[in-house]
Formats: structure tokens, sequence, C-alpha cells
């Protein structure tokens, strides 16, 4: 397992469209959620450690900044074929198992992770009212095995700074987790 870390979006890079399923087989997308007060594009998956280690602050973090008006979307971009834990049938026990509140999306050709400059999971997008890229970088500093508490504490305070209205902080950390797992041939430049 070889960590990687998020490509760091260029701030201010309007949100890249998508229609994506959900674990129920509903397309979602991007532009059905206009008006929110900001967007928090997640890339995850099932199997990761790394995801693992948060997936409970995940679920937190989601169910408390979606009643404040922000939409949360999570993605999962892995290759499906050699990553099995990884698949639609998987993500929809998952939603179940974590409580999470918000669409789990299966992005099967890899296109939308592409799109975002994805590399890892978890890699986080938090894009304003107006879907310009506001934050991309890591939950917090907790890392399995540091012992640092899991708190979202970086995302949570861009949260907290995009629903004020505000620039995110300044200091903007990768995300660090497992690599997309790209099919076969389809790896990106940057992954």
């Amino acid at each position: 397992m070889v960590a990687t870390a998020s490509t760091m979006m260029p701030l201010g890079t309007q949100a890249p469209p998508f229609s994506l399923p959900d674990t129920e087989g509903k397309t979602v997308s991007l532009s059905d959620f206009e008006g929110s007060k900001g967007y928090l594009i997640m890339f995850i998956c099932n199997h990761c450690p790394y995801v693992k280690h948060v997936q409970h602050e995940l679920a937190r973090l989601g169910k408390e900044y979606q009643d404040k008006g922000v939409t949360v979307i999570a993605i999962n971009s892995n290759d499906v074929e050699n990553y099995p834990d990884d698949s639609p049938e998987k993500m929809a026990e998952e939603v179940k198992n974590q409580g999470y509140t918000f669409p789990y999306l299966y992005d099967e050709t890899q296109e939308v992770a592409k799109a975002y400059g994805a590399a890892c999971t978890p890699d986080f997008f938090l894009f304003d009212k107006n879907k310009k890229l506001a934050y991309r970088g890591q939950l917090d500093d907790s890392r399995r095995g540091n012992d640092k508490p899991v708190t979202g504490a970086d995302l949570r305070a861009a949260l907290d700074a995009v629903l004020a209205g505000k620039p995110a902080p300044e200091e903007q950390k990768p995300s660090l987790g497992c690599n997309i797992k790209w099919k076969p041939g389809n790896q990106p430049s940057y992954g």
C-alpha cells in the first residue's frame, strides 16, 4: 500500500459537472443541487484503510453540514473488477453500515475522478456557493497509527469559512490515502 497525496487542484477552479448512479441506481448530478451554500465532493471507497480510519467522521461531518445547507457527495472511482470490495453492491452496504446520509456515487468510467484530478482516497474538494474551489486538502492530521484523534478539523474549518462567505484557511495540506485504483491503461498522467 503506497500513500498517495492529492493533486491540489488550483483554488478558484469551477466544479466539473457530473451525472453518476447512486447505490440505488438513481442518477445524481451536481446540477441537482443548485442553490446550495457549498459543495463538498469526496472521493472515497470501501476497502481503503485510510477511508476506514475516518469513515465515522465522514458520516458525522456529512450529516452535520448537510443540515447547514452544504451539498455533500461521495464518489467511488475504483476499478471494481480488481477491487470487488468497492462494487456498487458493497457501496450500498457501506451506506447502511456507516449511516451515510449523502449520495455515494459510482464513477465506473473514472472520468469524473480525472476531471477533478482525484488521486487518492479520501480526497476532498470543497466548492463555495458559486461552485468555485475553496479548499482541497486533508480532513485533519490524524493518520492510522499516529494516535491523533479524528476530528475533521481542517475540513470543518474550511466548511465553516465557506458557510460564512469567507475564504478557506490559506494553509491547506494535501490529503493522503491509497491511490485511486485505475483500470488497466486508464491511469492519468498525474496518478
